[in-house]
């Protein structure tokens, strides 16, 4: 295998070149007049342009739309389209900018296929870029994608904001950069050598963050400020603030020159502890009385860059693994070896495990540690590592691709817009521990084959790619992990031999909102199964998958384990999770476990991302750990007492339900289910209330015009938004005091004010149409036509009834105090309201349509609804209020996602599914990871060891061991294998909820159940038969060891049909 030649790369003064052109635009890229469409409309900077939130919505929680209006005003160009420089651009593409251009006239030659999804056989000769174009095009029609042609000079380099170069000369990026960083032009630089890789990034002499970390600002409530200065969180609620933060103050009684809304009069603070924090002199300010809420500001941070020259001779390192702290110094000298190397031999790279070639790039080595500055200078070069990287300079990994070209990707985004830290200046990263340690690596193993794994062959070896191919993997889901996961799959020849194959199962079908990021489908394939159309589409990538993979459309767990089986799971060499939720995930690292799979786990959220190998008899599980629950808010403080935005998007959110769903699912059963009203009779406390609302909803309420039910609407904000406010008011007047004589509206209680509807408020009439439409589509009703003038129309004739706060009723006014019980209706209400209700029968046939939340589509109301109740009900309270964006996101429970964290950690599994196949068994060889691109950081962990236990001198796993019985022996035969095997005296033995044996059941009782065979006595004990799938049955023991002592003991497994 021959890596790319890369005298093609070098500068030309060739007249033929001297202009260069776009292919299916004009000539010269400075005047380029190609636009960049986001939505419908062409704009001339894109700047002023709407963002296509259907589209870009997830990633849109991680960038926010100001920085994605910067890149929609960028034009980027990449250098080089092997496996790295396409990575790169697919993620680009997906993320969005003004114009991707591709520069590399190179052919395709049959080893660029190890990596390069986006090329097949039949490309073989033509040129990379051109045939790369409408590929890439594809991935997104606001992003268009163009062909640079002719040589690469410094001076084309100025329509660009960014230039990224791969599979480039040193002495190239050299010239490049000199030109870039002399124009304040974004510069960098990425490759990969095999298992080896490095990032450089120069983004100009003075470059502005303008969001360091992506986080939202931090905000609370004052308890107290002292003369001092020293600002005290309120109830001892840690403030989440560091040193050098910036904060602005609102509503602080007596020190009222500190409330400002200008970020130039925030204030600089100190952390004194996690509860308190100095904000420096307040004197002058008087003295404070009350009240106060603090935000964060986050200032904008300026970083200056070193150009490429100046920083191979004094480098900045970003660490990517803390425990080779002191690889980068030797990789810095190795990798410019072997560039050395490289433009010595007319452009070859060192022989694969050639050891002559290795000793000159070691020579190489020497010479530039020798000759370098002193920043630079290594004591002792580690000779086996430069030696290493020749071994491996011609290998094309595609999960190293994968890793490098979502970190650089990101380090794109970053320049252009201006959100999250950058790598500064170098990343060296590599990941040996993948080199397999059951085959021997030798020059003539590593030789290529003319195949399109000749890149894989050369690091790993001809004899363990036919490992990778014989693999039998499993995917459970084919999301955007997982269309990652399945690429690089395909790229690895995973499964393709003749004893290899992948299951893949997804029960979802692609939405619009998916395109963003799961690059394997297309606008095409909105609406189609996501495992059929990600399994043909790398078959396409890699054509000896055909008829390889196994598509499923089941969602894995309890109730499919008639597809998912014994056979299934016993013939998998092992699994890989790509799943957005914790149960889905837990099942399937059990079934791991009781099958003694290794389990590949990993999961993003934004820029965040990390990965878990479980392995048999050596990790813990994924289930060993768990993730901290969900935040959720006291009810008082949802129902009466709200502080701030998520309260009321919560509130608005439950509101929805309760107006459109629920109600309408009641009416269902009552007309529905015979035994409905029985089974709600002997509920507690709601009866009244959930007879009462089918009666409104059936009989007193019913609408039958759309008319009517914009007048429903008029009242129910009137009870929300008014009524509901001056009760609590009448309750809770805003001069009340608690038992301690502090004013009862303080602190976290903001005391409300009731609204007044006026119809020309945008927030009052958004309010009315989204529930007015919502509650029409209860009854089928429709509202579509309805302009706003039709609605004020009704509304001025609606006759609002006159409200009176009522004595006696309970409001909880902490969640401390007990929540007011409620009263239990007599039989004689309810029996009254009972015969009230209409006959089902008089409505045979009839159901109304309950509303079933639906967060991605704009056009049905739901987020219209939640974003009205939410912003009236904070504006009763003095909340600032939240656009239709963020309510989206935290009414939706939407998680944030971005293509490039998932590319990157889908690479990181990749390298530790290497590790798999080679059947590791030592914990110190794999490794967890934990990323976050935002700052950026990068970190590994060994795995957490399965924890142990004993009994009777016998050490076992907690985890992955159990008793293995081979057979369907009988009960009394089971007792006496454990008293004489294992030393072990059964007291109980259960399967699920049946007791099978306890050592103090009566003797006639055990007499009867002793001969009985375990598939017997699980069958009478239960009343349930056995399925004719399942090959084995868990019992549960309970145990005395030899000397009587109750002790642990794993499960049994009992084998009650051939495998």
């Amino acid at each position: 295998m021959n890596r790319p030649t890369l005298e093609r790369y070098v500068l030309t003064e060739d007249p033929r070149y001297s202009r260069c052109c776009h292919r299916n635009t004009i000539e010269h890229p400075t005047i380029m007049t190609s636009k960049m469409q986001i939505d419908s409309g062409n704009t001339t900077d894109g700047q002023n342009s709407t963002i296509d939130e259907s589209l870009y919505s997830r990633q849109l929680y991680v960038l926010g739309h100001e920085a994605m209006k910067r890149m929609s005003a960028s034009n980027v160009l990449i250098i080089g389209l092997r496996g790295l420089g396409i990575e790169i651009a697919k993620n680009i593409c997906l993320a969005g900018v003004k114009s991707l251009t591709i520069w590399d006239p190179n052919p395709v030659k049959i080893e660029d296929l190890s990596s390069q999804f986006f090329l097949r056989g039949e490309d073989v000769g033509k040129g990379r870029a051109e045939v790369c174009q409408s590929r890439l095009a594809e991935l997104n029609q606001y992003t268009p994608v163009t062909v640079l042609e002719g040589a690469l000079n410094p001076e084309t380099l100025a329509a660009f904001q960014v230039v990224v170069c791969t599979e480039s000369t040193l002495s190239l990026q050299l010239e490049l950069n000199d030109y870039t960083h002399a124009n304040g032009i974004a510069f960098i630089s990425a490759a990969t050598y095999g298992l080896f890789g490095n990032l450089f990034c120069d983004f100009g002499a003075e470059w502005v963050c303008r969001d360091s970390t992506g986080e939202n600002p931090v905000s609370g409530i004052v308890a107290s400020i002292d003369e001092s200065g020293l600002v005290t969180a309120l109830d001892e609620t840690r403030h989440g603030l560091e040193d050098g933060d910036w904060v602005l103050f609102s509503e602080v009684e007596g020190m009222e020159g500190l409330n400002s809304t200008d970020e130039t009069q925030a204030r600089e603070i100190k952390v004194t502890g996690p509860y308190t924090f100095e904000i420096g002199d307040v004197s002058g300010l008087g003295e404070y009385k009350r009240g106060g809420l603090f935000t964060q500001v986050k200032k904008p941070k300026t970083y200056t860059f070193k150009s490429l020259r100046e920083s191979l001779a004094d480098p900045e390192y970003l660490i990517s693994d803390f425990a080779k702290w002191d690889r980068p110094p030797q990789l810095h000298i190795g990798f410019q070896a072997l560039h050395k190397f490289v433009e010595n031999h007319n452009g070859s790279f060192p022989r694969s495990r050639n050891e002559e070639d290795a000793l000159k790039i070691v020579e190489y080595a020497k010479d530039i540690n020798a000759s370098t500055s002193e920043a630079t200078k290594v004591e002792e070069l580690d000779e086996k590592l430069i030696k290493e990287l020749s071994y491996q300079a011609r290998g094309d990994l595609s999960p190293m691709c994968a890793f490098l070209g979502g970190m650089t990707a990101q380090e794109v985004l970053k320049a252009i817009s201006g959100k999250f830290g950058p790598v500064k200046q170098y990343l060296y990263f590599d990941s040996l521990e993948s080199l397999p340690t059951t085959v021997e690596l030798t020059e003539e193993s590593c030789q290529p084959l003319g195949s399109r794994y000749d890149g894989q062959i050369a690091v790993f070896g001809r004899e363990f790619q036919e490992k990778i191919g014989n693999q039998k993997q499993f995917l459970v889901g084919a999301g955007a992990i997982g269309c990652e996961m399945l690429k690089n799959w395909a790229m690895l020849g995973l499964g393709t031999g003749a004893n290899g194959g992948i299951q893949v199962t997804d029960m979802d079908s692609i939405e619009k909102s998916n395109l963003n990021r799961q690059f394997l489908f297309r606008s095409r394939d909105v609406g189609k199964l996501k495992s059929e159309c990600a399994s043909a589409a790398v078959t396409a990538m890699n054509p000896e998958l055909l008829g390889k993979v196994t598509t499923h459309r089941d969602r894995v767990g309890a109730d499919t384990e008639q597809i998912f089986d014994d056979n299934f799971w016993s013939a998998l060499d092992g699994v890989t999770n790509a799943l957005d939720n914790v149960d889905a995930r837990t099942y399937v690292d059990r079934r791991c476990v009781f099958y003694r799979k290794p389990l590949l786990e990993s999961g993003t959220l934004g820029t965040k991302g990390n990965t878990q190998v479980v392995i048999p008899h050596l990790t813990e599980s994924y289930s060993s750990s768990q993730d901290p629950p969900e935040k959720s808010f006291p009810i008082c403080t949802l129902r009466n007492f709200p502080n701030q935005i998520e309260h009321t998007i919560a509130w608005g959110r439950d509101l929805f339900e309760g107006y459109f769903r629920q109600p309408a699912e009641n009416v269902n059963l009552y007309l529905g289910s015979p035994n409905f009203v029985e089974s709600t009779l002997k509920q507690s406390g709601n009866q009244k209330e959930i007879l009462t609302s089918i009666k409104d909803f059936l009989v007193d309420a019913k609408p039958l015009t759309f008319e009517e039910c914009i007048v429903w609407a008029r009242l129910e904000f009137e009870k929300k938004f008014s009524n509901d406010i001056q009760q609590l008011l009448y309750n809770f007047p805003k001069d009340s005091v608690t038992s301690s004589g502090t004013p009862f509206w303080s602190g976290p209680k903001r005391a409300p004010t009731p609204a007044v509807f006026d119809p020309e408020n945008p927030d009052h009439l958004e309010y009315i149409i989204a529930a007015a439409n919502l509650h029409a589509f209860n009854y089928g009703l429709k509202g579509d036509e309805f302009t706003p003038e039709q609605y004020k129309k009704v509304l001025a004739d609606v006759m609002v009834p006159e409200f009176s706060p009522a004595s006696g009723v309970k409001i909880q006014a902490d969640e401390k105090e007990a929540a007011p019980t409620q009263t239990t209706p007599d039989e004689d209400e309810l029996k009254t309201l009972l015969e009230s209700l209409p006959m089902p029968s008089n409505f045979a046939g009839y159901r109304l349509s309950p509303v079933e939340f639906e967060k991605d589509d704009d056009t049905n109301h739901h987020i219209d609804f939640i974003t009205a109740a939410s912003n009236l009900r904070a504006a009763c309270y003095g909340i600032k209020t939240a656009d239709r964006h963020k309510t989206k996101f935290i009414a939706g429970k939407i998680i944030p996602a971005i293509a490039t964290t998932t590319s990157l950690v889908t690479g990181l599994v990749c390298l530790e599914l290497y590790k798999v196949v080679d059947g590791r068994q030592k914990i110190e060889d794999y490794k967890n990871a934990f990323v976050n691109l935002a700052l950026p950081f990068v970190a590994f962990s060994e795995p957490i060891a399965s924890s142990k236990m004993k009994y009777n001198n016998k050490e076992c796993d907690k985890i992955w061991d159990r008793f293995d019985i081979p057979s369907n022996i009988t009960l009394r035969e089971l007792v006496d294998y454990f008293k004489e095997k294992e030393g072990l005296d059964i007291t109980m033995l259960s399967s699920g909820v049946s007791l099978l044996y306890a050592s103090f059941f009566p003797a006639k009782k055990l007499a009867e159940r002793f001969p009985l065979k375990i598939t017997e006595l699980v069958e009478t004990i239960s009343k349930k038969p056995i399925p004719e799938t399942q090959k084995s049955l868990i019992l549960e023991i309970c145990a005395d060891d030899e000397t009587g002592e109750d002790v642990e003991v794993p499960y049994v497994r009992v084998q009650i049909r051939s495998a």
